[in-house]
């Protein structure tokens, strides 16, 4: 069983109520979205197959508990699920990220599932796959991606639409860097009260936007 993987390595969370630790990400090739935003449209088309024996052993290699599986779009290729499987035996925490118009209920319990939804300023907010926030379990997390104004209200009305502020683990705004105004987005979540965390992607602090592999 192989699966087609952009790259393996070890840094720092720069996103999720777990940033700042220490994880080991696995990017995954392939998405079928196009968000204007994208910062990784590398993962696109490059990669290469690799076993999974031989993904759980570079993993392994790494020093830390914590695993992310993201893309490019993780659920296109279906072997990830055993790769999650593989990971949780081993003792791993596993996030997986993903765009939000796949399936994510048959996924692994025990994984913390990441649901990207997508905001009218990336151009796929008609994608959503909305019964995927219906099986939000306390251990998920939701991220929005928010370009401006428009994009906040709405994140803003589904979060409160669907209530997501007490039903998962954590909601997060995400300013597109280098683009949206932050004082003006977390003027908003303020005046609004909204039950979501301003989250930047720190990661592109420390080594900047355009380095891989961090």
């Amino acid at each position: 069983m192989t699966l087609t993987i952009n790259e393996i390595f070890y840094s720092i969370q720069g996103e999720s109520s777990r940033a700042g630790e220490r994880c080991v990400f696995v990017r995954l090739t392939a998405c079928d979205l196009r968000c204007t935003w994208c910062d990784t449209a590398y993962a696109f088309t490059e990669g290469r197959k690799m076993p999974l024996d031989d993904i759980v052993a570079s993993v392994a290699s790494h020093p830390c508990d914590l695993v992310e599986i993201t893309g490019g779009e993780p659920l296109l290729q279906k072997p990830v699920v055993a790769l999650m499987e593989r990971l949780l035996a081993l003792g791993k925490t596993v996030m997986v990220e993903t765009g939000g118009h796949l399936p994510i209920h048959d996924l692994p319990p025990a994984v913390i599932r990441i649901v990207d939804v997508k905001c009218p300023g990336s151009g796929e907010a008609s994608r959503m796959h909305w019964p995927n926030l219906d099986v939000l379990t306390p251990r998920d997390e939701v991220k929005f991606v928010v370009g401006d104004r428009a994009d906040y209200e709405y994140a803003r009305d589904v979060i409160r639409r669907h209530d997501l502020g007490t039903r998962c683990a954590a909601v997060h705004l995400a300013p597109v860097h280098g683009s949206t105004d932050l004082q003006a987005l977390a003027a908003w979540m303020l005046e609004d009260a909204v039950p979501a965390r301003f989250q930047v992607q720190l990661h592109k602090y420390i080594w900047g936007p355009e380095v891989r592999g961090v």
